[in-house]
């Protein structure tokens, strides 16, 4: 992964904000100097290092069919606002809807007219996982995204959808969220990542969510990449005291996809869910690595992680609960299900507690098994066909998931969209 691999291309030439030409700078001298990720890297232990060989990608350049991804660019109904970038370039936005008080901008007019706000929150937890290289290497070739505030107080009752298209044989594409929902806000979100074709891209994805003091964020992904494509998705979630912060990622497309989740409680009485539903099949490889850190007492996180696995796929996952000195009284949980549908289909699965407070409560656990053969018997004799019985059990393993989701209507499409799988 060595820096020659990339051509620069820093976002000032098109904003003139120096401050921003800096920060891409440094970034790009940060990504030339670190080392790449080894076999022996405990962070990237399992993982097919062979599926990361970065070279041959290029800037993605303008969109030749923004009519069509714009056809596509159906989803949830009704929404707040909707926005749709293709190619790192916004081609849509409707946030006429949206109420007083709420920022929906592209990160180009965020770091113009929004700078102080802007930069509060922008980047300010470093990737801690594994892939700092692949950070730095996102925001030295950053050139749009999404800032999405909501003012305290603040309650959008609808969701927000992003749609962020790829198109072009061996594309990179660098999508950058950031969401803050102030004190007593509410806010729901959902997120698209998707390929206009089936052809080779780079995707490197980084979001930061902040859940200020008292505030809600439901943050949902659908990832469905080409089926050539090499993805990352480093996502780092901060919360505040009593806030609340739930995410779930559905992962569908993509050769190999390696996804980072780092939750961060600052502030007493903080909850984070960490939600996951992935249905591998083919050659995929899905890499999982996820931080429940603990920082404050009477904080309480959620993990729960499905992966379905036929044919040939793999998973990693490797999770850790952190619990920091003086954060009594956490409540933290961590599980992940892998069903096998296959013999041939691979699950690594690496579940860890750190404790350094008392009075914790703590459980973590993963567990691999097939498909119930009674339950399967039971449906087949009924006169269901074996492929749909097998569909049906395991779309009943996902709902496990779904379940935990609280936002009614962000459940309702999710379980659309895994009923027409």
């Amino acid at each position: 992964m060595p820096a020659s691999t990339f051509n620069f291309h820093p976002l000032e030439e098109s904003t003139g904000v120096g401050w921003f030409q800096e920060l891409q700078k440094k970034a790009w001298e940060q990504f030339s100097q670190l080392p790449s990720p080894g076999r022996h890297d405990e962070a990237w232990r399992f993982s097919s290092i062979g599926n990361i060989a970065l070279e041959g990608f290029h800037q993605a350049p303008p969109p030749t069919d923004e009519q069509s991804i714009l056809e596509r660019s159906q989803g949830i109904t009704p929404l707040a606002a909707q926005l749709v970038f293709g190619n790192n370039r916004l081609i849509h936005a409707d946030t006429s809807n949206l109420p007083q008080g709420v920022i929906l901008v592209s990160l180009q007019e965020a770091i113009k007219k929004h700078e102080d706000l802007f930069r509060r929150y922008f980047m300010k937890e470093e990737a801690r996982l594994g892939s700092l290289k692949l950070a730095m290497l996102h925001l030295s070739q950053l050139k749009e995204g999404v800032f999405l505030y909501v003012a305290p107080g603040v309650v959008v009752d609808k969701p927000i959808e992003i749609w962020h298209w790829v198109q072009g044989n061996r594309s990179a594409l660098f999508p950058h969220t950031l969401l803050v929902a102030g004190a007593g806000s509410h806010l729901a979100v959902i997120e698209h990542f998707s390929s206009l074709e089936e052809e080779p891209l780079l995707a490197c994805s980084l979001s930061d969510v902040v859940a200020e003091e008292k505030a809600s964020i439901h943050h949902v992904t659908i990832q469905d990449w080409s089926p050539q494509a090499v993805a990352f998705h480093l996502n780092t979630t901060s919360v505040l005291q009593e806030g609340s912060a739930t995410s779930l990622q559905l992962h569908r497309g993509g050769h190999f996809v390696r996804s980072e989740n780092d939750s961060r409680l600052f502030g007493k009485g903080a909850k984070s869910m960490m939600l996951s539903i992935v249905s591998a099949h083919g050659a995929q490889e899905f890499d999982q690595r996820t931080l429940q850190d603990h920082l404050s007492p009477e904080a309480k996180s959620d993990l729960l992680y499905h992966n379905a696995l036929s044919d040939q796929a793999r998973t990693i996952f490797s999770g850790l609960i952190k619990v920091q000195k003086r954060a009594h009284r956490t409540d933290a949980y961590q599980k992940v299900s892998n069903l096998m549908l296959s013999d041939d289909a691979e699950a690594n699965s690496m579940p860890g507690l750190e404790i350094l407070a008392d009075d914790v409560r703590c459980t973590h656990g993963a567990t691999s098994g097939e498909l119930n053969k009674e339950e399967l018997f039971y449906m087949m004799a009924r006169g269901i066909d074996e492929s749909r019985a097998v569909k049906l059990l395991v779309r009943g393993f996902f709902q496990t998931v779904l379940e935990r989701l609280e936002e009614p209507q962000l459940k309702n499409y999710l379980q659309l969209l895994l009923d027409h799988e």
